[in-house]
């Protein structure tokens, strides 16, 4: 952010960050990317599958704590891979034992292998399971706000609404429905899957999001490390347009300069 502007911090689950921008660790060529893209990206918020994960049960692998060190980032573990509420709820409680009791996790259950759509029926059963064993829940779903708000009444500290496809890049495809969660929201919604570029993301937080989390369009780009300084920048440069207020749409064409004064030939 820049420094003659202020802005409240992302709240989640009574943590506070100044980066609205949170980021995954797969799909990089190595650890040593990994570890520059997260730092370039400026994200205090680093998501991973629990169940693909090294973070140190297996001596002889890369750890991913040597490039994500706990002390400097919040580390959000993730139930990518499972397919059903039980599976998910075993992930989260694997992670909480791997992580000396950590209880913020990022629950997605999904439907398919082809698509990667969320399963929303078992969404619901594993979120009010997670809640009632005490876990923190951001949880991936539809962008069906009706979804959205029952999962906020059951207790989840963040929504976090495909735009589109998991890793499709094909940005944000129903702004309408995103900016309904949004508007009846009292927790921070936060768009997850889809985005594929700078411009994207910054949509999304013109949109009135309070954050995007993303992985493969940093992870795939031809230069994954400057493409995170780009998404850092496009999600500052959004939430600044979103708090300025863009001008209203008009009709037709109206003149920047006043015509009141004006020299005539």
């Amino acid at each position: 952010m820049t420094d003659f502007f202020q802005d409240a911090p992302l709240r989640v689950a009574g943590r506070e960050f100044a980066s609205r921008l949170l980021v995954g660790t797969g799909k990089y060529r190595d650890m040593d990317e990994t570890g520059e893209a997260i730092a370039a990206s400026g994200t205090e918020v680093v998501t991973f599958a629990v169940r693909r994960t090294n973070l140190g049960q297996d001596a002889a692998a890369a750890n991913l704590l040597d490039v994500v060190p706990p002390e400097r980032y919040t580390l959000l573990p993730n139930t990518a891979g499972c397919y059903t509420a039980q599976d998910a709820v075993r992930t989260c409680r694997l992670a909480r034992e791997l992580l000396d009791g950590h209880n913020l996790v990022k629950l997605e259950v999904l439907g398919d292998d082809t698509t990667l759509y969320p399963n929303v029926v078992e969404t619901l059963a594993a979120a009010e399971t997670l809640i009632n064993d005490g876990f923190d829940v951001m949880v991936y779903t539809s962008d069906d706000p009706i979804v959205a708000r029952e999962l906020e009444r059951l207790g989840c500290c963040a929504v976090m609404p495909l735009g589109s496809l998991i890793g499709s890049g094909h940005g944000i495809q129903n702004p309408h429905n995103i900016r309904l969660i949004i508007e009846q929201a009292s927790v921070p919604v936060l768009v997850d899957a889809g985005i594929g570029a700078a411009s994207e993301a910054a949509q999304a937080m013109e949109l009135g999001c309070d954050g995007v989390l993303m992985n493969s369009a940093i992870a795939h780009a031809r230069q994954p490390v400057r493409m995170a300084g780009a998404m850092r920048r496009a999600v500052e440069a959004g939430r600044e347009a979103f708090l300025a207020g863009r001008m209203p749409r008009r009709g037709g064409a109206e003149a920047s300069s006043p015509l009141a004064g004006r020299i005539n030939a």
